[in-house]
């Protein structure tokens, strides 16, 4: 019986290792560029467009 639970502890450490090194990878977005068109603001005040990292 110890021979067998030592190869099933050996087989789950390696199905472990395994999928831990098939995570998911996360990248950070790369910033985006977009465009605020203008608008009034307060006290009647024109704002002009701009561009904007998102």
């Amino acid at each position: 019986m110890r021979r067998h639970l030592a190869r099933i502890l050996i087989a789950l450490a390696v199905v472990g290792g395994v999928l831990a090194q098939t995570g998911c990878i996360v990248v950070a977005p790369r910033p985006a560029r977009v465009w605020v068109p203008g608008y009034w603001a307060p006290s009647h005040v024109w704002v002009g467009g701009y561009w904007r990292y998102r």
